[in-house]
């Protein structure tokens, strides 16, 4: 798999399609570039789309992390991705995003506004960050040291795939039948996802409550006048939607729609509707 040095970490990246219009894909926690594995043969010709593993996660570099885990934080992965389009001689593009990867997506925007032109954010983490409690980052300890339990959890990141009544406590989840290639990702996905670095297992958690805390980037929100299209999946139990509600009103131009039938990750279990999505807001760009 390719590497990208950014700063003093490498960091994974796959590359789809080729044209003149740039789009890179920031994904979420405890996750990869492989996400749109399924979507992407379907996006439009004449874009390029570049996946980004984080530090920790992925094929990327795996830090160890400080005490406080400042060197995961999303500052630093925000930083980590600009770094890296500079050795990709990225000079401008777009951004798609999902989940934690809308927060570091909006530190990125920040941080070099100039650089980027549309933002396509599926289920993000708003610039309002999340709090997570102690038995919250209780349950990423106890992923850590179970794959079942990872494998659990990660089930209601994309609830839709699984039989209802198989996503109860105690029980194991249970695909719906069919979507063979999606099953055969998922669960490629387990086994990528329990590898990540405890820099991300534990570090995301507190260092998106600390984001929560400090409200540093709530104020910050009608700077970023980047257009965005927002996705929020109706039976997402991850983003609260008075948040999206928050993010979409203060920021100049962000368009908020609820997709019904969808869980936290379309991307995951609809990659065709994800893909029509990502089409229809980044496939009639002029280069």
């Amino acid at each position: 798999m390719p590497m990208v040095q950014a700063g003093e970490v490498q960091l994974g990246w796959r590359e789809w399609g080729k044209g003149d219009i740039t789009v890179v894909f920031i994904h979420g926690n405890l996750a990869s570039k492989d996400w749109i594995e399924l979507a992407a043969p379907l996006f439009p010709s004449g874009l390029r789309v570049i996946g980004i593993d984080w530090r920790g996660c992925g094929d990327s570099d795996r830090p160890k992390p400080a005490v406080d885990y400042t060197n995961y934080t999303m500052q630093q992965h925000a930083k980590d991705m600009l770094a890296a389009l500079d050795t990709l001689d990225i000079n401008y593009c777009h951004l798609a995003t999902h989940s934690t990867g809308g927060i570091i997506a909006a530190r990125m925007l920040l941080m070099q506004p100039w650089r980027f032109g549309r933002v396509f954010a599926l289920d993000p983490v708003t610039p309002l960050g999340m709090a997570f409690n102690a038995d919250q980052i209780g349950l990423f300890r106890a992923m850590m040291a179970s794959k079942e339990v990872t494998r659990s959890v990660m089930a209601t990141a994309a609830s839709s795939l699984f039989v209802p009544e198989s996503m109860a406590p105690n029980k194991v989840p249970q695909f719906r039948p069919g979507g063979a290639d999606i099953q055969a990702l998922f669960d490629r996905i387990i086994e990528q996802t329990f590898g990540v670095s405890e820099g991300i297992w534990i570090g995301t958690p507190v260092n998106l409550t600390r984001e929560r805390e400090s409200r540093e980037l709530e104020s910050r929100m009608p700077e970023i006048g980047h257009s965005h299209l927002v996705l929020w999946g109706e039976r997402d139990g991850w983003i609260p939607p008075a948040d999206l509600h928050a993010m979409a009103a203060a920021m100049p131009d962000c368009r908020l729609v609820v997709v019904p039938g969808i869980g936290h990750s379309m991307n995951l279990e609809m990659p065709a509707l994800y893909a029509g999505y990502f089409g229809a807001w980044f496939g009639g760009l002029a280069a």
